[in-house]
């Protein structure tokens, strides 16, 4: 009788602090002009997994995001494709410039699971707008407080904006990722 396989060790180990943040009220600001160029913001309603990790490998692997990346497509599946997970997409000039992702499952909340641009779309002037048409999103779903947390390796004008935008940090804790590439 063989041993079942065993998971692939980690390539690399990195000890994180994750701040969580909250907004509990809608913030009355003035709206920020649309950033000059062709844009679009879309629902992906139920995306095809490969899609799906298009997005979320290309924003989030130079910060090491790993909740969805190890799924496997019945998993990822069955998470995309509940009613209460929204997923939008940030189109620039009709490629996909970043995305957003509101779990609304837990009464009370609306959280914002993942958001952030492509590499290549960072200091352009999208992310605080990009960030506030996510956030609008999530109040819209009337749940209380919409959440969101952040980790040490995410970049680090991500508290900086989420901050900016209102969100007040209630908790924080130590985690650890363990990146298989």
């Amino acid at each position: 009788m063989s041993a079942a396989p065993r998971a692939p060790e980690p390539l690399e180990r990195h000890e994180v602090t994750i701040r969580y943040l909250e907004q509990t009220s809608p913030r009355a600001q003035t709206p920020l002009p649309r950033p000059g160029r062709a844009l679009a913001l879309m629902r992906a309603e139920k995306p095809h997994p490969d899609f799906y990790r298009f997005l979320f490998n290309g924003v989030g692997e130079p910060h090491r995001w790993i909740s969805r990346r190890y799924m496997n497509d019945e998993a990822l599946r069955k998470h995309t494709d509940d009613p209460q997970t929204y997923i939008y997409v940030l189109y620039a000039e009709g490629s996909p410039a970043g995305f957003g992702e509101i779990d609304a499952r837990k009464d009370g909340e609306a959280a914002i699971k993942f958001f952030g641009l492509f590499p290549h779309m960072q200091g352009q002037r999208l992310g605080r707008w990009f960030f506030r048409e996510i956030t609008e999103l999530a109040w819209q779903l009337r749940r209380g407080r919409v959440i969101i947390e952040t980790c040490t390796l995410d970049n680090p004008r991500a508290l900086q904006l989420y901050q900016r935008e209102g969100f007040t940090i209630y908790d924080q804790a130590k985690g650890l990722i363990e990146w298989r590439g």
